[in-house]
């Protein structure tokens, strides 16, 4: 679910942008924007179950230039800096080779390419952001691919070529290739883009990087072939280098984008496009491809409404109430409407497929509930003195939403902290926990259906619980993990003391750690403006917003002066939310009769004055409870428990507050006016 600019550290509130309808949205799914947004690939593997066709964006409109049939896959990469590791005409060399390459991070594409002589493999690794960066995987290909070179020098290739003439068909442009290839030179078929809209096939020579290259290399193609009219590609046009791939075992084509800012469009009238990189996921409408920063960029170009059809589905349960599933899809609409008219900070989209904006799985996220909800929503946006709003949402509050100051020490006047008493719904259900002490002074969690309380007390006052389940874990938290071991197993009739009893750790509320002192400097590093602690004695919340959230946090009596108070989250091992308490599991405070404090630690023995005189106690294993009747075990190891409430930064919108307010009869406009303040809700 979504925690909606996890990372930007702010709402793009300064400029708010007036209610315009929004036709389509483009979701960037693979490009590199450094900081902003990084997920990349060296290409991609598209189909759809019908027939489906590759064409190119221009200014003049998309085209359709090559028709693939349905199920037929084909791939696209961008024709850049790369490193040409081997060729040879035996493809179990090449096909090694490629898988030695492939569990490094210079990630190979091989290619099969026709010649008289028969068929030759072409191995490469990249595609890389520069030349410098594809010179020094040189030295990485060589090692990792070296019992395959057979005396070959992996080197860097680029994106300039030169041309050996025009060709009517695909055909007459492959046998001069061919012809070409045959004599030791590089050589591709190339769909070109004309201005007036049609296309060409020409024969293509070369892949230098540098200019120089590509000069000696017409020099030595003409002194050979002194019938072809050799000249330099036009890199203004856009084109297609088509080639076989052969990477995924079964030969596909593969299109690989040339020409300076050129965009390749994919579309499929009739059916989804997947992509196999995505999980092999369908995406309703069309796929751009281009470059940016060396790497290949793919957006997906969707109308917008059938956009909201896969988020509302990827951010909510479809099962949940009608009200709350429409609340859902106007904060989305109203989220990513605002994205679109504001200008992007995603460069050439408008959001990304990740909860970085909201989530998008295509059409796997759909369901009938949920394209009902956007229908009956339709255009209906949240409107704040006339401008659509940011309408960001996070999964759930805790209880209470957060406050702007609270999230990104700014914010705006539709946001305030309100109560959220729905997110219970996310615990409805849920099994209790036990948090027990065992008699080896060791602590846990064991989930009440395999417990039970035996109504009898300790000597302090504390309940008992018998074990009733064969082989019942002892989980370090209140939640099962299959990947952590259990503190210890327990059998039926024994017994521990009751420290608690909590609800399962989950959407509403959890327990962290405990996490030790090095484990912590370990995630605060780089994250605080100042320098952090060597090693962390005390940890302590100094200061809470409005809604009861962390906004100071100190170590040592230092203050963690992190940017933002949301990115306490994840200095602090990515917690769910900034909504905790911080417990010290090594030590205890003790209040005196004078009204002073004391800390103390459990790796220390502590002088008790009681009825019967002063005793000695031992530090560990000691247990405390303080007047509420809420009991703490100590240990002897220095280590900091959080305990807290709500998934997500808490601002705007509660999914699960939303869940649970439809529960109760609100419907959707009533949740977005809680959550939401002072606002309209608007059909455009």
């Amino acid at each position: 679910m979504l925690a909606a600019l996890l990372v930007t550290g702010g709402l793009q509130l300064p400029d708010k942008v007036a209610a315009q309808p929004v036709d389509h949205i483009r979701v960037g799914m693979f490009m590199d924007l450094g900081s902003t947004y990084k997920s990349t690939t060296e290409a991609v593997t598209l189909s759809s179950g019908q027939a489906w066709t590759v064409g190119f964006n221009t200014t003049a409109g998309p085209s359709s230039l090559i028709t693939l049939g349905a199920g037929e896959e084909a791939r696209f990469s961008v024709d850049g800096f790369r490193v040409k590791v081997l060729e040879t005409k035996d493809l179990s060399t090449a096909s090694e080779a490629y898988k030695k390459l492939a569990a490094t991070a210079d990630k190979p594409i091989l290619f099969a390419a026709q010649t008289s002589g028969g068929k030759v493999y072409q191995l490469y690794t990249g595609y890389y952001a520069n030349e410098q960066t594809a010179i020094s995987a040189v030295a990485r290909a060589a090692k990792t691919a070296a019992a395959y070179l057979n005396g070959q020098t992996p080197t860097v290739k680029g994106a300039k070529h030169l041309t050996a003439g025009t060709y009517a068909t695909e055909a007459e442009a492959a046998a001069v290739v061919s012809t070409v290839k045959t004599a030791g030179f590089d050589a591709v078929v190339a769909l070109v883009q004309m201005p007036d809209g049609g296309s060409r096939y020409e024969a293509w020579v070369g892949e230098a990087a540098k200019d120089n290259e590509l000069s000696a290399l017409s020099g030595a193609v003409s002194s050979l072939f002194p019938q072809l009219a050799l000249s330099n590609a036009d890199a203004s046009r856009p084109a297609f280098i088509i080639r076989q791939d052969v990477s995924l075992g079964q030969a596909v084509k593969h299109f690989q984008l040339s020409g300076n800012e050129a965009k390749g469009w994919i579309a499929s009238a009739g059916s989804e496009l997947k992509v196999k990189e995505r999980s092999n996921r369908a995406y309703r409408g069309a796929m751009e491809i281009s470059s940016l920063s060396g790497q290949l960029v793919l957006v997906n170009d969707v109308p917008f409404e059938q956009y909201l059809y896969s988020v509302v589905g990827g951010e909510v349960p479809s099962s949940w109430p009608a009200e709350a599933l429409k609340a859902q899809a106007v904060a989305a609409r109203s989220y990513a409407e605002f994205q679109v008219n504001q200008g992007s900070k995603f460069k050439i989209a408008d959001v990304v497929d990740t909860t970085l904006s909201q989530a998008y799985n295509g059409v796997s996220s759909e369901s009938q509930n949920v394209v009902q909800a956007v229908d009956a929503t339709q255009g209906e946006v949240i409107l704040k003195d006339g401008k659509v709003i940011e309408a960001v949402f996070s999964s759930n509050a805790g209880g209470v939403s957060a406050d702007p100051s609270e999230v990104w020490n700014s914010g705006g006047d539709a946001f305030a902290s309100v109560p959220s008493e729905g997110d219970v719904a996310a615990i409805k259900g849920q099994k209790m926990w036990y948090h027990i002490l065992l008699s080896s002074g060791a602590t846990g969690y064991v989930r009440e259906d395999n417990a039970k309380e035996t109504g009898t007390l300790t000597s302090e006052g504390l309940e008992k619980i018998t074990v009733t389940a064969k082989g019942t874990n002892v989980r370090p938290l209140p939640l099962i993990q299959s990947d952590v071991n259990p503190v210890v197993k327990m059998k039926p009739g024994d017994t521990a003391t009751l420290l608690e009893k909590v609800p399962e750790s989950g959407t509403y509320s959890w327990v962290r750690g405990p996490y030790t002192s090095a484990e912590l400097v370990k995630s605060l590093q780089g994250k605080t403006a100042t320098p952090i602690p060597s090693s962390i004695t005390t940890l302590e919340v100094t200061k809470r917003g409005p809604s009861g959230r962390a906004t100071e946090i100190k170590a040592n009596g230092q203050i963690l002066d992190v940017k933002y108070p949301d990115m306490f989250r994840s200095a602090l091992n990515g917690l769910p939310s900034t909504l905790f308490d911080i417990v010290q599991i090594g030590s205890y405070t003790v209040l005196s009769a004078d009204g002073t404090t004391s800390k103390i630690s459990g790796s220390s023995n502590t002088t008790v004055l009681s009825a019967s005189g002063q005793s000695t106690m031992k530090g560990s294993e000691t247990v405390v409870m303080n007047g509420d009747l809420k009991a703490q075990s100590i240990d002897k190891g220095q280590g900091f428990l959080f305990i807290g409430r709500g998934n997500g930064h808490g601002l705007g919108l509660s999914q699960w507050g939303a869940k649970g307010m439809a529960d109760e009869g609100y419907d959707y406009q009533d949740i977005l006016k809680h959550y939401y303040q002072n606002v309209t809700i608007t059909k455009e």
